[in-house]
């Protein structure tokens, strides 16, 4: 029991340093002075990075030196992360603090899932268990909003990232007291090559895709970046089919519910914290509310799976994946094509209810059903790089959530804006100031800036962009639905599929 409490504060906090971020874009704004919106993008993509990138890395490690040494680790970089970030005074202190913070949920995220996997014996436990562990998770993403929401509204913001710090520090020392360690070293060894293969792989790709809408998408730059992420990505293929002990077992994708799972699972994250992060951009940044009531939305998306799961629970343990899967990401895309249609003018909490009550419910489905799904699919001897995996792919998914959203709804926005800013009567002068400020500052200047007279019609261009954004995140959902549906089979042919995995090696 006093490893279960261990894992589960642990995964808790850990989320909530992760997504206390996008809680306060409107306050980094004002604060901290970005010079343009892909700097708030690189805010929250500090810290998802190395959660993305490192996961495998430390599943491994675990694996090899014992879980209870990485949980308190975690938790010792997760209090540094948060103590830089909180004393910052400037936007590169910021991602150092994020980044390090980033390290240390890295480390927290595969950890204690393979402790949930590795130790549940039947399917009906390790179903209770991972969706106990997936509403913990969830509860982290409930505290963010109303810990950075309260502090910034009623105190100083800074004070979100120093209660994380004390927080990380007390599931330090629990921990290193309390829980009880484990390990499954065979076949498992580091990956030096893989890992920097995949790592510098991911950072390429983020960068083109965050930058993109700045430096121009067909600038030499971007173009560069892409192909160097490609190319680290297909070495990072050649390296894992070569090496001994690899850091992702590729013959896993052989089945086809792991593999079909994984991919989903990108994209279905990718659509949720896509989603987190445009109702951010839209209620604090664009229509400049507060962040206190930026926590109620955060509240809906997010902080409903704790309240659900006794069904979630209920439903896994007695339904096929595919329908608990598939229902959630359904809900999820409604929501989200609903959210699409709300106009920028309207300020209210009550119109967000139901798309975002939506989101979150699809969304407390999924991330548990996935997560099991997962790890339930990979042979049982394979639970700590299963449970990696898991965590990789969903984190890969969060992190190109923002990148994507953000950059989609910039460049549309900004195209609107300048064709909007060529038609009106405003002076030359005026309108190459705002033209050259970009539609999010040009919201966002006080009214005794001339070009704030451009601000209308930035309103609308953002409006737009992220408008388009909900909409894309909506259709992904919906496809990861009906591809989930249809092609996620029952259990038996899961079963059938991890005995034909388990006998390759030997064959």
């Amino acid at each position: 029991m006093a490893t279960i409490v261990a894992v589960g504060i642990a995964v808790c906090i850990a989320q909530v340093g992760l997504a206390v971020p996008a809680t306060l874009n409107g306050t980094f704004q004002t604060v901290l002075h970005p010079t343009g919106a892909s700097q708030l993008d690189w805010i929250s993509d500090s810290i998802l990075l190395p959660i993305a990138a490192l996961e495998l890395t430390f599943g491994v490690l675990g694996d090899l030196f014992g879980r209870k040494k990485l949980l308190v680790i975690g938790a010792a970089l997760l209090v540094v992360g948060e103590l830089i970030s909180g004393v910052t005074t400037g936007i590169a202190q910021m991602y150092v603090g994020q980044f390090i913070a980033g390290v240390g949920s890295a480390t927290l995220f595969p950890t204690t899932l393979a402790i949930i996997a590795s130790g549940s014996h039947t399917h009906a436990q390790r179903a209770k268990m991972i969706a106990l562990w997936a509403a913990l998770l969830s509860t982290g993403n409930l505290i963010a909003p109303v810990l950075g929401g309260l502090t910034a509204t009623y105190g100083s913001w800074r004070w979100a990232f120093f209660i994380i710090a004390i927080l990380a520090a007390a599931v330090a020392v629990y921990s290193h007291f309390f829980a009880e360690d484990s390990r499954s070293p065979e076949g498992r060894s580091l990956d030096m090559g893989g890992q920097t293969a995949i790592g510098l792989a991911l950072f390429a790709l983020l960068y083109a895709v965050i930058e993109g809408p700045t430096a121009g998408w067909g600038s030499p730059t971007i173009i560069v970046a892409f192909v160097i992420a490609a190319v680290l990505l297909v070495a990072f293929v050649f390296i894992e089919l070569r090496v001994k002990n690899p850091l992702l077992r590729l013959d896993l994708f052989r089945n086809r519910a792991f593999a079909l799972a994984s991919v989903v699972t990108v994209f279905g994250m990718f659509s949720f914290l896509g989603t987190a992060y445009a109702i951010s951009i839209r209620m604090e940044v664009i229509q400049h509310q507060t962040p206190i009531r930026t926590a109620f939305a955060f509240f809906l998306i997010s902080g409903l799976a704790i309240f659900l799961l006794p069904l979630t629970s209920f439903l896994m343990a007695r339904l096929q994946p595919r329908w608990v899967l598939g229902g959630g990401f359904a809900l999820m895309g409604i929501g989200q094509l609903w959210a699409s249609a709300l106009p920028i003018t309207d300020a209210g909490l009550p119109s967000l209810i139901l798309p975002m009550g939506l989101v979150g419910i699809g969304f407390a489905f999924a991330v548990s059903s996935v997560t099991a799904t997962v790890v339930n699919t990979a042979p049982p001897q394979f639970a700590g790089m299963a449970a990696a995996t898991t965590s990789m792919v969903r984190d890969f998914g969060f992190a190109m959530g923002p990148a994507v959203v953000g950059a989609l709804a910039l460049s549309k926005a900004g195209g609107v804006f300048n064709q909007a800013l060529g038609k009106s009567p405003l002076p030359a002068a005026l309108k190459a100031a705002a033209g050259g400020a970009g539609p999010m500052a040009t919201n966002s200047v006080p009214p005794s800036v001339p070009f704030s007279k451009a601000a209308p019609m930035a309103v609308t261009a953002l409006d737009h962009g992220y408008s388009i954004g909900f909409a894309t995140v909506g259709i992904i959902a919906l496809i990861c639905a009906v591809v989930t549906v249809v092609g996620l089979g029952g259990r038996k042919e899961q079963e059938e599929e991890i005995a034909l995995v388990e006998s390759a090696p030997a064959a």
